[in-house]
């Protein structure tokens, strides 16, 4: 008789475990059913529907287009695949900056449509009354600093971050600030590997890094990058685990060729 093992959800308590006892968490990035399902079934602790969907799945230059509709409809997506994973939803640029009551509207649509465990959005001290009264409503946060992508255009750059002393200081303050609010965790973006310890140790919640050494508690990917998808993109920071874009390219081709060669479908393929 087979026995249906009961898969235990993570949450954010498991992840604040896992930092205690030296645990390091995976996440990475997904946003649509099918790939969120191989994710979530791989043994992934967290998956980020990340507003990278702008670039990876609309093909946008920058993060910033993406709609709080949109980021909606990725979320349930993900959501409807994963059943370990903790999936975390960034609330898309102009949906919470400047306006805490707009970033709470935005939280809590998240939430109630999608049916997500959590949210994170990209700033420090500047956003702390939006963080607060997220968390009022008993919703988990997720802080973002170092590069945060929605700024780009502030920055005019994607280059490393928190250099220069000053920066180093705001950012070391901004995440005890994010961490003081209450939330659960923070996302360091291309920071100094030194850096990135000094606050991964400084804090009591988990930090996940990006492009920020190897001492931060957790690290995140966006998947189109660390399968290959994506061509062009490497990065330093990125491994690529495999070379998805030839394999599909090939297989595709291969498709193609079959087609014109009137070798598919076969006799075994006809009903």
């Amino acid at each position: 008789m087979s026995v249906n093992k009961e898969i235990k959800r993570i949450t954010t308590h498991t992840l604040q475990e896992m930092k205690n006892r030296g645990e390091k968490i995976a996440m990475l990035t997904a946003y649509d059913y099918s790939m969120a399902a191989i994710v979530d079934n791989a043994g992934m602790d967290v998956i980020l529907v990340g507003d990278s969907a702008s670039n990876v799945m609309a093909g946008h230059e920058t993060t910033l287009p993406i709609t709080l509709d949109q980021m909606i409809y990725h979320a349930s997506s993900v959501v409807r695949a994963a059943k370990r994973a903790l999936v975390i939803v960034d609330l898309p640029f102009g949906s919470y900056q400047g306006n805490s009551k707009e970033a709470l509207s935005s939280a809590i649509r998240i939430m109630k449509e999608s049916g997500a465990h959590g949210i994170k959005l990209e700033g420090g001290v500047e956003i702390a009354e939006s963080v607060s009264r997220i968390l009022t409503a008993g919703i988990p946060v997720m802080g973002h600093l170092g590069l945060t992508p929605q700024s780009i255009y502030k920055f005019g750059t994607y280059t490393v971050r928190a250099k220069e002393e000053a920066e180093a200081a705001k950012l070391k303050e901004d995440a005890k600030k994010l961490e003081e609010l209450g939330c659960f965790g923070v996302v360091l973006e291309k920071i100094p590997a030194k850096l990135a310890k000094e606050v991964s140790e400084s804090l009591h919640i988990p930090t996940i890094g990006i492009g920020a050494g190897q001492h931060c508690d957790g690290q995140v990917l966006v998947i189109h990058d660390m399968l290959g998808i994506n061509k062009g993109f490497k990065p330093r920071f990125l491994r690529q685990y495999a070379d998805l874009f030839d394999v599909m390219n090939n297989a595709i081709g291969n498709y193609v060729t079959d087609v014109k060669a009137k070798s598919f479908p076969s006799e075994k393929e006809e009903y």
